[in-house]
């Protein structure tokens, strides 16, 4: 929300008020004067005027976890352990999920409460490639790669998919890249061929790599670099 929007909302302030107080340099946020009515106040962001705090701010959080087969990737679920439930954080209700996996999908998973920075994550425009360790039931045969590599057409959302990479690892095994997040698009891509896959674990989001030291169910809070890379 902008700044003279904020500062709008106290009951003793009118809008030609705020203007002045903010011009004269009486607001601060996160301890830096700011005359720019129009400044863009985030959910983090320490507004003080004078005195007075108008909003304390939260710190930003970010956590990768190496979500288990079986957790369900929500905030909660009736029925299955979910992946907020692993986290042992104060206030972890106001996290939320940068990006899903499905029940029976393992591997990387990132958690945050900064939703502009969720958003960046997984939106496809911000072309942040998702790298996928895959397993399948019958052999993975050459002709796969440019497949994948054209995009698939997906019949139910008339959409044809974005051009994916493969590559070959062993007869049943295959890392895959991806730049958006359809349903059960893996499955779905490997499907067209009659493939079953068996297995799927995601390693990599961008230049975020699922830490090598953490077992199913372990997290950690993310670095400054990894939270900058995105």
């Amino acid at each position: 929300m902008r700044l003279d929007r904020i500062l709008s909302n106290l009951p003793s302030l009118n809008r030609q008020d705020v203007r002045q107080l903010i011009a004269s340099g009486r607001v601060r946020v996160d301890g830096l004067c700011c005359r720019d009515s129009r400044c863009d106040i985030r959910f983090f962001n320490r507004v003080e005027l004078d005195d007075q705090i108008v909003q304390a701010g939260r710190p930003a959080r970010y956590f990768m976890l190496n979500k288990p087969i079986g957790v369900v990737s929500a905030t909660e679920h009736p029925g299955h352990q979910t992946v907020i439930d692993l986290l042992n954080e104060p206030d972890k209700h106001e996290l939320h999920l940068a990006g899903r996996l499905d029940l029976n999908t393992s591997g990387l998973l990132l958690i945050t409460n900064d939703g502009q920075w969720s958003r960046r994550v997984t939106q496809p425009t911000s072309k942040q490639p998702k790298v996928y360790w895959v397993s399948t039931e019958q052999p993975i045969e050459a002709h796969y790669i440019d497949s994948f590599a054209a995009g698939m057409y997906f019949k139910f959302e008339d959409l044809t998919t974005l051009p994916a990479r493969l590559e070959i690892l062993a007869t049943y095994n295959a890392r895959l890249w991806l730049h958006e997040g359809r349903y059960h698009q893996v499955k779905r891509m490997f499907g067209h061929f009659q493939n079953k896959v068996t297995g799927l674990h995601r390693e990599r989001i961008g230049a975020i790599t699922l830490d090598p030291r953490l077992t199913p169910g372990q997290y950690r809070a993310l670095t400054a670099d990894e939270i900058a890379s995105v």
